[in-house]
């Protein structure tokens, strides 16, 4: 078994976490150093004193690139059991690692992940990106998992080449994993442990760039919805003021506006990059136009005629209802195969870090 250590910028707690480890069991650790430059050369000269392996970025490429690059040292070496990925700042009890390090063993095809609970004297930005990413999680798969930003996560041997694969290079990778993890079969495992937090102003989180990068899936889905909502909207409007007919208006508006958004979607938000899938999620999509369109005149027709709403704010309020509709739709049925090429993975070690002994 490895315990995988990317840090950037450490302390002594990563010292502190590598003697408590290695007097409570005999695993390999690894540590990747993400870029933290000459200042830290002394943490890392100890982590190799301590009989470690230290894995060196010579700049700073984001946690994302730190894991990869231990999961491809890992694979050279021949790992046959698992990975245990850990912070460096010393949230990760020793007991706990070991937890997840069993765990992966009993649940094959499982991703193990450190689930904390978030009692006691949490930190309040700690618990509200909890909780908004969890829901974001939700939203995005229909699926529920607690604590989806946690560090400490277990993953069997066989699951590196994949992780090589996943897209992101900071912290996004980290939820793109829960995000792919499901295409490719794998089943979750949550395992709580203990919430440790210290007063930690040594975090590289940034908070406004790094959270639009995790929830970029949705905040992409929801801007192509909201240009194809305004442009659906203006072009109900305009059929309606030249021909008065309900249903004519939106037909020809959700026609026009579903190409755009079909396009958008195919492109920029579940795409990655070739036409693998195209004439399947084509059928699919627009198989869902004709039952959201029914769904669209119905609701519109209710609202506008039956409770008097001006056509323009019932057809604000239809399509408000039918956003989460048709984004768990095309998420799970409709762009479900529409896959970009395989990605090679890397066996061997990538140009920009070099290992040290």
């Amino acid at each position: 078994m490895t315990i995988l250590i990317p840090a950037y910028e450490p302390d002594i707690r990563l010292l502190t976490l590598i003697l408590r480890l290695q007097a409570a069991c005999n695993f390999k650790i690894i540590v990747v150093d993400d870029g933290s430059g000459d200042a830290y050369s002394g943490i890392f000269k100890a982590v190799k004193a301590y009989g470690c392996t230290a894995l060196t970025h010579t700049t700073n490429l984001g946690k994302g690139q730190a894991l990869k690059t231990g999961f491809r040292y890992i694979q050279e070496t021949g790992e046959h059991e698992g990975v245990v990925c850990a912070d460096s700042d010393g949230q990760h009890l020793p007991e706990d690692i070991i937890k997840i390090s069993q765990e992966i063993n009993l649940f094959k095809g499982h991703i193990i992940l450190g689930c904390r609970r978030f009692t006691g004297n949490v930190p309040m930005r700690s618990r509200f990106g909890n909780t908004v990413t969890r829901m974001v999680y939700s939203f995005s798969t229909g699926k529920r998992i607690y604590d989806t930003q946690t560090g400490l996560r277990g993953f069997s041997a066989d699951m590196l080449d994949w992780l090589c694969s996943v897209p992101g290079e900071r912290f996004e990778y980290e939820m793109n994993c829960l995000l792919e993890a499901d295409k490719e079969g794998y089943s979750f495992r949550e395992v709580d442990i203990d919430t440790v937090y210290h007063h930690n102003h040594s975090s590289h989180f940034r908070t406004f760039i790094d959270s639009a990068k995790v929830y970029l899936p949705i905040l992409k889905f929801s801007a192509s919805s909201l240009l194809s909502g305004i442009l659906d909207i203006a072009l109900l409007l305009l059929i309606q003021s030249i021909y008065p007919n309900l249903i004519l208006a939106v037909v020809g508006a959700r026609v026009c506006s579903s190409v755009f958004n079909y396009s958008l979607n195919k492109v920029f938000v579940f795409s990655k990059g070739n036409q693998t899938g195209f004439q399947n999620s084509l059928k699919k999509y627009f198989s869902l136009v004709l039952i959201i369109m029914a769904l669209n005149y119905g609701l519109l027709h209710m609202i506008n005629f039956q409770f008097g709403v001006p056509l323009f704010y019932a057809k604000l309020l239809t399509e408000l209802i039918l956003f989460l509709f048709s984004y768990l739709i095309q998420k799970r049925l409709v762009f479900k195969d529409y896959k970009g090429p395989s990605r090679p993975v890397m066996f061997k070690l990538p140009e920009y870090y070099k290992p040290t002994f």
